[in-house]
Order: structure tokens, then C-alpha cells, then sequence
């Protein structure tokens, strides 16, 4: 087996056997990053800091210390703070920031033996659906540069999607983690709110919404990374404890809502690949059902939106009223826009979130899995913000989002795990969805739909060489 398809997994045994050092890992994931530039995927890279720590693990294990990611290569979205490390929020206004401490995950991340390789791109502030920022540009599809891999974490799921690193740190506050691993073919997981701490790192624009989101090629590593990372901390207060059971797959209440109870446009395609992995999965012998979540009057993406408008503004505000030109246009744009909503505005969209979350845990009473699309449409061009059409129908710029945020407002687990690709070989995934703080029976049960339905989801990514 070749260095650039080890699994994190396989990478971390590896490394404590002795039959690999961690120096020669990040060396040779220091070298894949330099030949796939023209991705744009990792944003920064710091080879002589990420070769010290590599130095370091590779002491500890000649100390005896066991680490569950020796030598682990990783990728950190450009939101979160690792100490030392240039991190921008790909913002003009933080272009030479430089983050003072590690977010509490990335300690726990570097305590478990994972070394950081480079930061990956983000939209700015991650309020965006594609990955482009005015410090950056835009970040490429690993399959077809002419594309983008959504957003907002989209440096990190095409690092892992181009086989740069085995595993990435991305955010998720309304999809972030889902969607671009959705698009480029990978698994990214959006843990319950709260599970992993976030912080201690840059004000957030979102309302207790935002979560770390370990991204993969395989779900084995994203709840192998989850696990280095969960658990309560005393400087997060909204950190929280989570179920250690994982119910048996037979036991589970599972259904499916192949629109999830909107009235939202589905590509043909995606429609169809997702009733065929519901069918193999059926076929298997799992019993699902076909049901949809009922959702208040009223409730849509668009109503919630002002809650992320106003926080751009209450952040930005200032600086956009001094230079809206320091922002990208369609930052600026919703900057502007927040600041425009009054105190009962945002206060009904604050209503809206809680009823949305209330909807879905009522839903959630009698189901354990529900399993949706992640996105309705594959990856769409590098400049859009959004596909112009989906379903045959004229589409909105954020049409392509409708899946996943509402799972960020119940604050809820979810993971994309593959399930089928286009003629074109384009993948798109499948969403599984579970109750709040059930993130193992989440992580388990995936683990056994990604083995019935990989044999019907691997995209061919090329080697960096070749981008």
C-alpha cells in the first residue's frame, strides 16, 4: 500500500509499530500539499514548525507514550486557532493574525498525537456556501478544477478528497462540514452541539449553532479523531457530556425523507441515487420506513437567516461602515443586510430556530436514524455561488444548502457519508441524522451503511502530480 491511501488509522499503527516515523509522514504530506497548489486547498503551510512537531512525536513514542493519531497528518480550517499558526478566516481584516493558543480541540488533537501539516481554505468568516475568500481566492473540485467543492470547509474536504492528508479539522454551522464532503466524496461529520468543545478562538457570527467537524475519507477516522477530541471542558460552558452507547443497527428506529419534509427542488439524479442506497440498504435487511418531519409554519432557510446577518453585523459592522470594499462582495452584502434588521426581527428569527429545533426533536421521539440527502444537486461552477438550476428548476443561491442547517439549529448529529455518483463521475452524499447527544449509535451505525454502499460511491481522484 502506497503512503498517500493509508487511512489515519493504519498511519497512527504505523507510526507506534516503528515502521514509519512521524518526520517521514508529515515530510511526505508537506510534499503532497506543494504538488497539488493549484487546488488552493491548504492556504497556509508552515514546513519547518510542522516537521518540529512531528520531531516531538515521534520522542514521545520512543518514550512510551501511546497516542491513538501518532504521526497523523492533518488539515485545520482557517477558523480555528492553532497556536502560532497564521489564521485568517480568509479575511483581509485578519490577514496577519496569528492565533495565540490552540482551540481546545486542536490540544486534544496534538495530545493524541496528530501533527497540523497547513490550514485549509475557508470562505470568509465561513458564511458562504463555496470556498473562496478575498486573502485566498477560490479553492478548486479535486475532480474537475473548473468546479467548486461548496463551502464552507471546503480546504479541508479537498485535502482529504485529493488524498493530501487522511484528515481534516473542518467547522459546521449550517452545513459547512456536510456539504463539500458531500461534493468531492469524502465523509464529514457534524457532532451534537456542545460535544466537542469549541474555542477558546475567534467570535462567532452564529447563534450556538457552530461545531468542529472531523472530515475523512472513511468514517472509521472521523469517529477515530472524534474521540481524541469529545468530552466536556470547564472553559467551554456549553460542553456537554454524550451517550457512550451505540445501539445494534437491528434495534435502531430508522426512516427515510428523501426531501425532508420540504418543498425544496432535487436533482434527478441525486433523487434516484439516494432512493437506490435506501434500497441496498434495505435489501441488507434493515427495516426503513418512509416518513417526513413536520415543520412549523413558515420554516425555511431564509427565516433564520438574519440570526447569521446580524452577527456578521454586530462583529463587522464598524469595519464595513469604514470600507465595505475590505469584504467580499457577498459578505458585505449580508453585513449590510444585518445591519438593516431590527431587535424583533432577529428576535423572531432567534423564535424560528427554537421552534425548528423543537419540530425536530419531537420528530426525533420515536425515530433513532433519519436519513436524508445532504445536498440536492452535485458540484456546480467555480464562480457561482450556487447552481443555476436544480431539479430542472430555477434555483436560488443558497438552494443547493436546504438539507443541513436545520440540523445545525436542533443541534443535533449528523454525518455525509458517500452513496453515489453522476454520469459524469460527480459523488453526493447521504445524511444520517440521530438524536442530540447520540453521536456513537451516529457513528456506528454509519460505519455499517458506508461498507454496504462504498462499493457505489468512490469517486477517481487523481494524484496531486496530476491536478
Amino acid at each position: 500500500m502506497t503512503q498517500r491511501t493509508l487511512t489515519a488509522a493504519e498511519i497512527a499503527v504505523d507510526v507506534t509499530a516503528g515502521r514509519a516515523t512521524a518526520v517521514d509522514v508529515a515530510g511526505a504530506a508537506l510534499n503532497r500539499i506543494d504538488a497539488a497548489r493549484a487546488l488552493n486547498a491548504v492556504v497556509t503551510s508552515d514546513p519547518e514548525r510542522t516537521l518540529r512537531e512531528a520531531a516531538a512525536i515521534d520522542r514521545r513514542l520512543r518514550a512510551g507514550e501511546p497516542m491513538p493519531l501518532a504521526g497523523v497528518p492533518v488539515v485545520i480550517k482557517d477558523n480555528i486557532w492553532v497556536e502560532g499558526w497564521r489564521i485568517t478566516q480568509g479575511s483581509r481584516l485578519f490577514a496577519d493574525f496569528v492565533a495565540r493558543r490552540d482551540a481546545i480541540a486542536i490540544e486534544r488533537l496534538r495530545h493524541a498525537g496528530a501533527v497540523v501539516v497547513g490550514v485549509g481554505a475557508t470562505s470568509e468568516f465561513a458564511c458562504k456556501g463555496v470556498t473562496t475568500s478575498p486573502l485566498f481566492g477560490p479553492t478548486r473540485h479535486p475532480l474537475d478544477p473548473k468546479l467548486t467543492p461548496g463551502g464552507s470547509s471546503g480546504g479541508p474536504a479537498t485535502a482529504v478528497a485529493a488524498g493530501l492528508v487522511p484528515l481534516a479539522i473542518g467547522t459546521d454551522a449550517g452545513g459547512s462540514g456536510r456539504r463539500p464532503a458531500a461534493h468531492v466524496g469524502v465523509v464529514g461529520f457534524k457532532p451534537s452541539y456542545g460535544a466537542i468543545p469549541y474555542g477558546p478562538g475567534f467570535a462567532e457570527p452564529f447563534f450556538a449553532l457552530s461545531v468542529i467537524a472531523p472530515i475523512a475519507t472513511n468514517v472509521a477516522d472521523v469517529a477515530l479523531a472524534f474521540d481524541s477530541m469529545v468530552g466536556p471542558d470547564p472553559r467551554d460552558p456549553d460542553s456537554a457530556t454524550i451517550s457512550n452507547v451505540s445501539d445494534e443497527l437491528d434495534a435502531l428506529r430508522i426512516v427515510y425523507s428523501p426531501r425532508l419534509g420540504l418543498d425544496v427542488a432535487v436533482d434527478e439524479v441525486v433523487a434516484n441515487g439516494l432512493a437506490s442506497a435506501v434500497e441496498r440498504l434495505s435489501r441488507a435487511g434493515l427495516q426503513i420506513a418512509h416518513r417526513d418531519p413536520v415543520w412549523p409554519p413558515g420554516a425555511t432557510e431564509e427565516c433564520l437567516m438574519p440570526l447569521q446577518q446580524a452577527g456578521l453585523a454586530a462583529l463587522y459592522g464598524n469595519d464595513f461602515r469604514r470600507d465595505p470594499t475590505v469584504f467580499d462582495v457577498d459578505i458585505a452584502r449580508q453585513i449590510e443586510m444585518g445591519l438593516t434588521w431590527s431587535g424583533a426581527e432577529v428576535a423572531a428569527s432567534l423564535n424560528s430556530s427554537n421552534a425548528v429545533a423543537r419540530a425536530f426533536a419531537a420528530f426525533l421521539c420515536d425515530v433513532d436514524l433519519l436519513l436524508t440527502p445532504t445536498v440536492p444537486c452535485v458540484a456546480w461552477g467555480l464562480t457561482q455561488l450556487g447552481p443555476t438550476r436544480i431539479g430542472g428548476m430555477p434555483a436560488s443561491p443558497r438552494a443547493h444548502a436546504v438539507f443541513t442547517p436545520f440540523v445545525n439549529h436542533a443541534r443535533l448529529p449528523a454525518i455525509s457519508i458517500p452513496c453515489g455518483i453522476d454520469r459524469s463521475g460527480l459523488p453526493f452524499g447521504l445524511q444520517i441524522i440521530s438524536g442530540r447527544g447520540h453521536d456513537r449509535r451516529l457513528l456506528k451505525a454509519a460505519l455499517s451503511f458506508e461498507a454496504l454502499l462504498k462499493p457505489y460511491a468512490a469517486p477517481q481522484i487523481r494524484p496531486p502530480h496530476q491536478i
